[in-house]
């Protein structure tokens, strides 16, 4: 043990003397050349201009080549007498002074010039934009509303954004995490409109972050999060502009990362895992009948299955006597306990979910309805489980579907396999202890430092026109009071 920590500080001390020599490192071509060795997408080009003599370094993968004839060499060429940043004026130029900057300004599409004449180092961003086009999102669709969606080009979902909120007080603040990807990450927010606290609250989170890699939002969010261990996520992952936008309006704080399509909107409450974009363009009766549904398929699909546990293996009295007779006809050739039986199934169907996510589209959809069916109906003929019970699995499952968000949804299911182990133990009482334990979890889980469980823990009653129900817009006057925001009217005439 002792020796493997002497071997951790001798390469710590070794990697910091690598960085001191690479910080000394006087930029020349010669040291640009070793940089790029064994690079096989690496271009130098000597270009002799006149007077000038000036070697371009770019790596061909990362830059648009199309650009670079028109905006760089035809420009250089056709200058007399003048300096690099004289000549080219379609792109912003900057001055090298350190080989670090010189290497970062080289693997994020820049192309570098050294002028031997002057001893200067140059760079110009001719950054490739080549990238997926905007298109409907996939996770979270609707059938009214707008149809765009995140892509992995940051600049564009910022674009996305500001179209929404056409306004100078929509701020957003630059960070760079992870030594070795180094990932830009943009925090937006509404200057004047969201709380002070969420934004430094947020700033802290970002700039703590010490690891090597981030290369999606989700990661992003586990180093943030105030909860890991927690099943529940605390911040709500979105790749819908309008999504982020409403949220920023509201007074929540939204988190861009560079190269993926998914934003972080907080802080969040556990209500608004079960709010769906669609809720605020369809009519308000129609939406806060689906919201409302989506509640109770929430605890459908918590304590269905475990119920059904709960009374055929301990409280088999209390089922009417007309059930009774038939769970008695259906199970009473099964080998297996309810408990089993029930677990056996609900690993199947688990099973097959992951399957038909992990398979191309078409064969993912025939997979999904043919396992389900074919497996269902085996099943039952060969005696491992009740036809009461695939009834209710899949009564289940179809309403674990109903949270709009997915994470939400993996979350129910595991939540689901705990109060089922509960059910199989102490019957109706395990549910109900499981029920408060989920309760006293939710009620201990922050996001970003707010309450999970409000406006019911603490208790803002105003906020409750848009929580189990949607209120008409007419009605909703203020932004939300959970999130304390410092322009509480939505009317101009009321501020």
């Amino acid at each position: 043990m002792f020796k493997k920590r002497t071997n951790a500080r001798a390469g710590n001390q070794i990697e910091n003397s690598k960085g001191n020599q690479t910080k000394s490192t006087s930029i020349t071509l010669k040291v640009l050349r070793e940089r790029v060795t064994n690079m096989s997408d690496a271009e130098i080009i000597e270009h002799q201009f006149d007077n000038k003599s000036i070697n371009i370094i770019y790596i061909t993968t990362l830059i648009d080549k199309e650009r670079l004839n028109e905006a760089v060499i035809e420009p250089l060429r056709r200058c007399t007498n003048k300096k690099i940043p004289d000549c080219i004026s379609v792109s912003k130029i900057t001055d090298i002074s350190t080989l670090k900057e010189a290497e970062k300004k080289l693997m994020l599409g820049e192309i570098l010039f050294f002028d031997i004449i002057e001893d200067q180092l140059y760079a110009v961003n001719l950054k490739d934009s080549t990238g997926r086009g905007i298109e409907t999102s996939e996770t979270e669709t609707i059938l009214y509303g707008a149809k765009d969606s995140f892509t992995e080009n940051l600049e564009q979902n910022i674009t996305l954004i500001r179209r929404r909120l056409p306004q100078t007080s929509l701020k957003s603040e630059e960070f760079t995490v992870g030594s070795q990807t180094e990932t830009k990450v943009i925090l937006m927010y509404i200057e004047g409109l969201t709380h002070p606290d969420f934004i430094s609250i947020a700033r802290e989170k970002i700039e703590s972050i010490d690891y090597d890699q981030i290369l999606d939002s989700s990661q992003l969010a586990e180093f943030m999060e105030d909860h890991k261990n927690s099943v529940f996520p605390q911040f709500q992952q979105t790749d819908r502009p309008d999504v982020c936008a409403h949220s920023l309006n509201a007074g929540k704080v939204t988190i861009l990362v560079n190269n993926t399509p998914f934003a972080l909107n907080a802080p969040i409450s556990f209500f608004h895992l079960f709010q769906s974009p669609e809720d605020y363009i369809n009519r308000w009766v129609v939406a806060s009948f689906l919201r409302t549904l989506r509640y109770v398929s929430f605890m459908f699909s918590l304590l269905m299955i475990p119920l059904y546990v709960a009374l055929t293996t301990h409280h088999y009295q209390m089922i009417p006597l007309q059930i009774l007779f038939v769970l008695v006809d259906t199970r009473g050739q099964l080998p297996l306990t309810p408990f089993w039986e029930a677990l056996i199934m609900l690993l199947t169907l688990e099973v097959i979910k992951e399957a038909s996510l992990r398979m191309p589209t078409k064969s993912g959809q025939m997979l999904g309805v043919i396992g389900g069916i074919v497996i269902g109906q085996a099943t039952v003929e060969a005696g491992f489980a009740s036809q009461v019970l695939i009834v209710l699995v899949g009564i289940s499952a179809i309403a674990s579907f109903l949270a709009p968000n997915y994470l939400m949804s993996k979350a129910t299911t595991l939540i689901q396999f705990a109060i089922l182990i509960l059910a199989s133990f102490l019957g109706v009482m395990g549910i109900f202890m499981g029920i408060i334990l989920l309760f006293v979890h939710l009620n201990a889980l922050t996001s970003l430092k707010q309450p999970y469980l409000a406006p019911v823990a603490p208790f803002y009653g105003k906020d409750w026109l848009d929580l189990f129900i949607r209120g008409p817009l007419q009605w909703m006057k203020t932004r939300p009071e959970a999130l304390h925001p410092l322009q509480r009217w939505r009317y101009n005439r009321r501020r």
